[in-house]
């Protein structure tokens, strides 16, 4: 019978001392990289959320598949924004059917990479039921659990948010009957009959309701942002209303004095220019700092 022998020093300086260089090569340089990873491979959750959150709020940015662009830049910007703090915060694509060969490989290498997309059972369309397929569909996808989230967000790729004052203007809000948006400036703005489509936000129940409600699944087709408000206001839901008003606006111009400090959501950043010049505004790479390996 053979007895084990105890490893020498020498092994375990053989195999301890490459680690050690790894880890110094990699780590320090770059302390962020493995926080980073989390966000892009974290599969159920792509956040980095506070670990006792005051709400749980799932965002669903509606998109189309030959956007592989503006996802690859969404993911980036708001990955730099974590951690969130006071809220759990879950973020998914959001397509319908995909209907070519090069959609299904080029999309299926970006769920294998980042498990965040999420894939409706509908043509791809703005204003023809998208929407309500979305909402319609969530209890489905969470079937399993009671409550999976306080809040369901349907937010536009072009759209920037500000997670700081977004989360900050949701705290202590109702985590039912709650409609949350923008409202145009032409409309009541105490009790909006809607919120315009760059990102509002429902309760969980109301989102149930849609799934489970004669009225939105008989008239799912048309301005896909007045007709949630529509369904809410025929079956007197939606009581809680909040409007956000100037704080949600369309893209202004490149200067400072067109954006605004409190800012929860800059919309309609249709070009390449134009998301340059609201993160520069907000000085999104503020925190990058001088090195060897890069020049700017």
């Amino acid at each position: 019978m053979h007895s084990l022998k105890t490893p020498s020093c020498t092994l375990l300086i053989i195999i301890i001392l490459p680690l050690a260089l790894i880890c110094t090569i990699y780590f320090i340089p770059y302390p962020n990289y493995f926080q980073i990873r989390f966000f892009s491979q974290a599969g159920p959750s792509t956040s980095v959320s506070d670990p006792n959150p005051e709400f749980k709020i799932f965002i669903g940015i509606h998109t189309i598949p030959e956007k592989y662009k503006r996802r690859h830049l969404i993911r980036m910007i708001y990955s730099l924004q974590q951690p969130f703090l006071y809220a759990k915060v879950d973020i998914r694509f959001i397509l319908c059917n995909l209907t070519t060969d090069e959609q299904k490989e080029f999309i299926g290498i970006e769920i294998l990479t980042h498990r965040d997309i999420i894939i409706l059972n509908c043509k791809e369309n703005m204003d023809k039921g998208k929407t309500y397929t979305y909402f319609s569909t969530l209890p489905k996808i969470f079937q399993h659990d009671e409550k999976p989230y306080d809040y369901v967000m349907k937010l536009d790729d072009d759209t920037y948010l500000r997670f700081d004052n977004f989360i900050e203007s949701l705290r202590g809000k109702p985590k039912e009957d709650m409609y949350w948006g923008g409202s145009m400036p032409n409309l009541d703005q105490e009790f909006p009959p809607f919120m315009v489509g760059t990102g509002y936000i429902l309760s969980w129940d109301l989102v149930e309701w849609i799934a489970t409600s004669e009225i939105p699944r008989n008239d799912p087709n048309g301005p896909e942002d007045l007709y949630t408000g529509m369904w809410l206001n025929v079956g007197g839901k939606g009581k809680n209303r909040y409007n956000m008003g100037a704080r949600i606006y369309n893209f202004k111009g490149t200067e400072d004095e067109d954006f605004l400090p409190d800012t929860i959501a800059v919309h309609y950043l249709k070009r390449e220019f134009m998301w340059m010049a609201t993160l520069k505004h907000f000085n999104v790479t503020g925190a990058l700092e001088p090195s060897s390996f890069y020049h700017l």
